[in-house]
């Protein structure tokens, strides 16, 4: 097993000790890239006021809304008291690391579908909600907590790049070191990863073992004739491993 590892720069590590650590041979390049998109003034309204629930969709999310909160002119704009949910396990220890206790998604299914399982979230007519996000994405969580009578309202504070890499060099780079498990952490991934493989390479694609985080990204690899697909349910280093039989 030789493995690529596709997360944001400097969100591989776990997965490389772990794979150190396996003896595991692995080939890390980012296949997708963040950026801030929110700067606040001290002309604007604190952007999690009068909110009673914060959902935090990423590690991401945290790490960019805490940087947009620090970064204020002229004041300290701090966390809110709220109740915090996170989508995922890397995202709950991004909270934990500012001292935020959040509730996350269960084990076995850290992703939207999972944490509108929650009991705290079921009776929720009225309350303000804040999801903390990257631009755009899927608008489930929303859909569901704004049917259960909440009011729901988006803070975005990254956008989604694609590193700029040349499909063919690239292709041929994982080829040649013997890649044939890629781990995928999101929809946004695979899109970036299949845009980028050529198609007269494209066998080789279908030819490895991909991971995948949640039941929408396994569809969205069978849609696009990648067969060889193991759903991991999370896309935190340990489920990965569990995906992997490590």
């Amino acid at each position: 097993m030789k493995v690529l590892l596709t997360r944001p720069e400097g969100r591989n590590q776990s997965m490389v000790d772990a794979l150190n650590e396996r003896g595991i041979a692995h080939y890390v390049t980012p296949l997708l890239g963040v950026e801030p998109t929110i700067h606040i003034t001290t002309a604007d309204p604190h952007p999690l006021a009068d909110t009673d629930i914060i959902i935090c969709i990423s590690a991401n999310a945290v790490i960019f809304a805490d940087k947009a909160l620090s970064k204020t002119d002229s004041q300290i704009v701090t966390w809110p008291k709220a109740q915090y949910f996170a989508v995922g396990h890397a995202t709950w220890e991004a909270l934990d690391q500012l001292g935020i206790f959040a509730v996350e998604a269960p084990d076995d299914c850290q992703q939207t579908e999972g944490l509108l399982t929650l009991a705290s979230l079921q009776n929720i007519p009225a309350k303000q909600i804040t999801i903390i996000r990257g631009v755009g994405g899927r608008e489930a969580l929303a859909e569901q907590l704004t049917a259960r009578g909440a009011n729901v309202r988006y803070w975005e504070v990254y956008q989604r790049v694609c590193p700029p890499l040349d499909g063919h060099s690239i292709t041929q780079q994982w080829q040649d070191f013997g890649i044939d498990t890629i781990v995928v952490t999101s929809g946004e991934v695979l899109n970036n990863l299949i845009n980028l493989v050529p198609k007269e390479l494209f066998a080789w694609l279908r030819s490895c073992h991909i991971i995948v985080p949640s039941n929408r990204v396994e569809a969205q690899a069978h849609a696009f004739g990648i067969n060889q697909v193991t759903n991991a349910n999370a896309a935190n280093s340990k489920a990965v491993l569990n995906a992997l039989k490590l």
